[in-house]
């Protein structure tokens, strides 16, 4: 099947005389996750996993992934025609090094400009400038001999009340003009769906995991457009815009109201977000201010109406848990149960929890050796079997009317071996150590990063990510600029000074290929501690509530105060979560929390 669709590829890249063609991951708004209309890399290769990049020239084809996914990407791509680049190993061409060797002098490098951030193609441009090569970004080649293609998405928008979003839109994008007139900026184009769900308190059902809808904007110090298709907003919601000085176009209106800036007037934009095609609209006589707007680290600090929210949120996805955990561990040895019928359990129980919308992300129910994959997915037909021994991951999460949670633990489901218990209590000692700690104002996650990552590298073994990142309320799952990282991945943009309102996930684990797979996750809010001569100390506070297997912890091998703090944190969980248990569940949960 790949090989016919790469072949009807490579007919339309020599119709229109294109020597290699792009094929990202991506929609017209640099979204994490896109809608089954944007799937092109998906409908082209066969992989699946939610980052990669595609390039195919006349005689080879490669796709470029991250270490979450090189285990997974290496199977589905076998037989496929197209060779697997694990970004950023050692002998690994680049992209850029890659289309170097492939492209002839003067050639033509194609792709869709809609969903090619422009930073990005004119950073191409500039590496093969030597080569003379040449952009072409107008044909959506993948879009031709694509006959099934589902339509792209226009489910009903809707807005948040004060109660949900804690300040109107209409603070929001005062805020945002006055951070306008400091930068010298008179428009600001916001093309992030993030960036605009936030701003004017707006929701929708477009993306999957993520309540956005597709939209762009444009804020100047006169007016606020929404340019979205019409059908997604509906007349209350249309309303309760134009309330707030929002106006509404065509979604495809922004690139004539792009088009038609000013020369001599100044705009606000982040190349790595707006497309390519919607950036070369933009007349060469307007000054472009690129780099992120102000609402990347407004929207990052939550306020208190939003932080309260987000504790009822995790005592809402507690409950679900715990439930799902005492289902799992006491029937597994009774029922035929595998990693994809425990995975739609889950998201069953959370669907009985008020105020319920969707999962953040799809859930990773892993079992053994399948944990190893850090975003392995399980199918019906192809999960494997649970049986009462090993260890089960499950990294899970939901999008609430009350905010947007993610969590992983690791469950034992039986014996498990003494080389896996080491492994789990170095996890769990990370997550703790990180959750424990105390730092001066001006930290930033790169700062912290060793304080999760220490007991695991004490064993001379690593995870290729991160260990946390940022968690947006009511949003996306992976929010920037906060996380947790030992070293600057530019692209990620994850490394700013935390601040008290911050939340980011606390998630180290071990990743041992055909073997097993850990990891314990939870959300850390950032809060002010004491002030005193040498500074302003923030800590964290954990949001997520719900219990850490016991059964694979080797006490001994951890300090005191690990144990002390694992001890706090199990009887706030059983605080928190036993006033909306039944009596079974809460003695399931006293006997889960049990002092160690």
């Amino acid at each position: 099947m790949t090989e016919t669709r790469l072949a009807a590829l490579r007919a339309g890249m020599a119709r229109e005389g294109i020597d290699a063609y792009l094929i990202p991951t991506a929609d017209d708004h640099e979204s994490e996750y896109v809608g089954a209309h944007f799937k092109a890399r998906a409908y082209l290769t066969g992989f699946t996993g939610s980052a990669g990049l595609c390039a195919v020239t006349a005689g080879d084809a490669a796709l470029w992934t991250d270490g979450r996914y090189f285990i997974q990407a290496a199977n589905q791509l076998k037989g496929s025609g197209v060779r697997l680049m694990r970004d950023g190993e050692p002998g690994v061409p680049t992209l850029a090094e890659f289309l170097q060797s492939a492209l002839p002098d003067g050639g033509r490098l194609g792709f869709d400009g809609r969903v090619v951030n422009a930073r990005m193609a004119l950073r191409l441009e500039e590496q093969l400038k030597g080569k003379r090569v040449s952009l072409a970004a107008g044909q959506d080649l993948v879009g031709e001999i694509w006959p099934d293609r589902p339509p792209r998405s226009a489910r009903p928008a809707f807005l948040l009340t004060q109660a949900q979003a804690g300040r109107s839109a209409r603070d929001k994008i005062e805020d945002l003009r006055r951070d306008m007139r400091q930068e010298g900026a008179d428009a600001a184009l916001l093309t992030g769906l993030d960036d605009i769900a936030w701003l004017l308190n707006l929701r929708g059902d477009d993306i999957p995991y993520n309540p956005y809808l597709l939209a762009f904007a444009a804020v100047t110090r006169e007016e606020v457009l929404l340019f979205a298709q019409g059908e997604a907003v509906p007349q209350d919601v249309r309303r309760g815009l134009g309330e707030s000085g929002v106006e509404l176009r065509p979604y495809e209106g922004v690139y004539d109201w792009a088009a038609a800036l000013a020369a001599g007037s100044s705009v606000w934009l982040d190349a790595a977000r707006v497309n390519y095609a919607l950036f070369s609209r933009v007349p060469r006589g307007v000054r472009i201010l690129d780099k992120p707007t102000s609402i990347l680290h407004r929207k990052a600090v939550k306020n208190q109406v939003e932080i309260q929210n987000l504790r009822r949120a995790h005592v809402l996805d507690g409950v679900a848990f715990v439930r799902f955990m005492r289902a799992v561990k006491e029937n597994v040895e009774k029922a035929p149960m595998d990693e994809y019928t425990a995975g739609k359990m889950l998201e069953d129980l959370r669907r009985q929890q008020e105020g319920f919308l969707e999962l953040s992300f799809d859930t990773i129910c892993a079992y053994n050796a399948n944990a190893a994959m850090m975003h392995y997915s399980a199918a019906p037909g192809s999960a494997a079997r649970l049986a009462p021994e090993g260890l089960l991951l499950v990294d899970s999460g939901g999008q609430y009317t009350c905010g947007t949670t993610d969590i992983t633990r690791t469950l034992a489901l039986g014996p498990v071996p003494l080389l896996w218990k080491k492994h789990y209590t170095a996890v769990l000692r990370g997550m703790i150590n990180l959750a424990r700690a105390r730092f001066l104002r001006g930290c930033r996650g790169l700062n912290l990063d060793i304080l999760a990552r220490g007991p695991i590298w004490d064993l001379g073994l690593d995870y290729r990510c991160g260990t946390g990142h940022g968690v947006a309320y009511l949003g996306g799952v992976h929010e920037p600029p906060n996380g947790f990282r030992w070293r600057i991945v530019p692209e990620r943009n994850d490394s700013c000074v935390l601040e008290p309102g911050m939340v980011t996930t606390d998630e180290p684990g071990i990743y041992i290929e055909g073997s097993h797979g850990i990891r314990i996750e939870n959300e850390l809010l950032c809060v002010a501690g004491e002030e005193n001569e040498y500074g302003q100390f923030l800590r964290f506070e954990t949001l997520t509530l719900a219990p850490i297997d016991l059964d694979s912890v080797l006490p001994e091998e951890m300090t005191g105060q690990e144990r002390a703090f694992l001890n706090d944190y199990h009887r706030r969980v059983y605080a928190e979560l036993a006033p909306h248990l039944d009596a079974a569940e809460r003695a399931y949960l006293a006997a889960c929390t049990r002092a160690i």
